[in-house]
């Protein structure tokens, strides 16, 4: 005999009243919630989003040049992107130097004479062994560290100039957009005691040699020689400042 019995099955979450009734009088359990999904939210796009100057300021070099398109619409944000991509390649360009660097007779012409067109380049011909050299390359190296925007560079006399006289080293030569502005040949050239704030004052006496790439856009000679001088001041205050201490703590 066929068995004819099947279960009705109603759509999930609904309620026939004959269950209802039963409910009240506690024959079935509570009625279970209906299924509710929650509510749909997309990902966050990063493009969408808000943007400001902390947004500018996360962006490498290579961003900001690829955003010059996207911010066409929004001049604040533009002229911010180009001034931060400024400062970026301010930066990049004073990181290059800041040490005395060596470099051959080939190496010449491309370091030096064709170095950038606002970078000034010191250049020191000098020779192992000679004492007046080495005292002179200690003052370039402070300078260097002192002076990051500036270029410093150290090549052997012979290398640069055949047959250069031994006499005249160590010999100092300034370049700026590919020309020679300034030469100095022998360490009298600085005074009677050869320190890095006197080769300083030297250098800077008549063009703005020395550039720390934190002077703004003020690179005139005035400016230059100025900042040289604060800091010759400030290092004589602090060294007598060390003495004094030094005299008073022996007391």
């Amino acid at each position: 005999m066929a068995d004819y019995h099947f279960v009705y099955k109603d759509v999930e979450g609904a309620s026939t009243q004959w269950d209802d009734i039963q409910r009240k009088l506690g024959n079935l359990p509570p009625k279970p919630p209906a299924f509710k999904p929650d509510p749909f939210e997309p990902a966050p796009d990063p493009d969408s989003a808000p943007k400001d100057k902390s947004w500018v300021d996360e962006k490498a070099e290579e961003e900001l040049e690829d955003l010059e398109d996207d911010l066409d619409d929004d001049r604040f944000l533009e002229e911010y992107r180009k001034k931060r991509l400024a400062e970026i390649r301010e930066t990049a360009k004073i990181s290059k130097y800041g040490s005395v660097v060596p470099i051959s007779g080939t190496d010449f012409v491309r370091e030096v004479s064709q170095a950038p067109q606002d970078v000034w380049v010191v250049v020191i011909l000098y020779k192992e062994g000679f004492p007046e050299c080495g005292l002179l390359l200690q003052c370039l190296e402070e300078l260097a560290v002192k002076y990051p925007a500036t270029k410093f560079v150290k090549i052997i006399s012979t290398d640069c100039i055949p047959n250069y006289p031994d006499r005249n080293l160590p010999t100092l030569l300034v370049y700026n957009n590919g020309a020679v502005k300034a030469n100095y040949v022998g360490l009298h050239s600085f005074g009677r005691r050869c320190t890095p704030e006197g080769v300083a004052l030297v250098l800077c006496q008549s063009d703005p040699v020395l550039n720390d790439g934190q002077s703004g856009s003020d690179l005139s000679q005035k400016a230059v020689l100025e900042g040289v001088r604060r800091r010759f001041i400030e290092k004589v205050v602090t060294e007598h400042e060390d003495h004094d201490d030094e005299g008073s703590s022996s007391d």
